[in-house]
């Protein structure tokens, strides 16, 4: 395993984080292929054996069932201080007028309903999962701050805006002498590469780290376009409006991660995270892993490195895409 910096802090997390996301309850949930507690204990646990010490999960993850299955196993699997755990906020929690959002009300409501679940007196990162348009970012941000200063969160975050929402968080937490976002969580694999055009730029400029969601998408750079579907590409209804089944350039990368992948006799998913690994500023890709397996394959993209030539030829036939992933 590798282990780099979040962004310009000292803290040091794997090159391969595991999102939590696949692991819950489906009757609770909108994804249905979620595997149970006793399915996901065993993916978190190699995960561990592999080095990985980086989690990343959110309060709304099968309406807290992930929190609490994460905290469970790293409770049982390791000890608190040898690992990075990372949840989210902003999604809806309970019916009623405040049971989403970024509010105070709802930011210090969740910080300690999610400490609850996860077992823990503090997360290390504590993320936005998208933007509040109905809440002043002051009030979110002073919030965040009090959620660290309180001892809650050593560091937050933010996940999936458009790039000048986030640089006026970044002027107004610096203005107020608040606590500072240290990561991006952005939507970023070799057919959704939208983020290269500002976000990842204002990231680098600010040393802010990214650790990009949905790598592979959706599973979609792993195997063959016409591949046989799986149970998560027929009921994900949020995958399948992320990502266009008809598109020609899409499969035309797609086939083009196949090719490298012959190339040096890896597979289609090493390639994908190859790339991402290379690329300026990613700390580490997020790994929805459900299966042993999807973790090995991960972390040995890791010994993968990929010449000026093939990032090329794998970047040559994308073509912009309508913005997706901020809602």
């Amino acid at each position: 395993m590798e282990y780099t910096r979040l962004g310009s802090t000292g803290l040091k997390v794997s090159r391969i984080c595991l999102g939590c996301m696949g692991f819950g309850n489906a009757e609770r949930w909108i994804h249905k292929w979620v595997l149970d507690e006793s399915n996901s204990r065993p993916v978190i646990r190699q995960a561990l054996e592999l080095g990985i010490n980086f989690f990343d999960t959110a309060n709304v993850y099968s309406i807290g069932a992930s929190e609490e299955i994460l905290g469970r196993a790293l409770k049982d699997f390791a000890r608190r201080e040898e690992v990075i755990i990372a949840t989210k906020v902003r999604g809806k929690m309970s019916e009623g007028p405040n049971g989403e959002g970024l509010s105070r009300k709802a930011i210090l409501g969740e910080i300690d309903n999610s400490l609850k679940r996860l077992g823990t007196d503090y997360v290390d990162l504590y993320q936005i999962h998208r933007w509040d348009y109905e809440t002043p970012i002051e009030e979110t941000l002073e919030a965040l701050n009090d959620v660290v200063r309180a001892g809650k969160a050593r560091y937050i975050g933010a996940s999936a805006m458009w790039a000048w929402q986030f640089q006026q968080a970044l002027y107004v937490a610096e203005k107020h002498g608040w606590t500072r976002f240290v990561s991006m969580q952005n939507h970023l694999n070799l057919i959704y590469r939208e983020e290269e055009r500002e976000m990842l730029p204002l990231c680098r400029a600010e040393k802010i780290g990214s650790i990009p969601y949905s790598p592979l998408a959706a599973g979609r750079l792993s195997r063959d376009w016409d591949s046989e579907k799986t149970m998560r590409s027929e009921t994900d209804q949020i995958a399948k409006s992320k990502y266009d089944s008809t598109s020609a350039t899409d499969r035309q990368v797609v086939e083009r991660v196949a090719e490298i992948a012959g190339k040096y006799e890896v597979t289609r998913t090493q390639i994908a995270l190859a790339w991402l690994l290379q690329k300026e500023p990613v700390t580490a890709p997020i790994i929805g892993a459900t299966k042993i397996s999807h973790l090995e394959e991960a972390v040995g993209a890791l010994s993968v490195r990929l010449t000026p030539e093939d990032v090329t030829y794998l970047e040559e036939p994308y073509v912009p895409h309508r913005i997706i992933g901020h809602q």
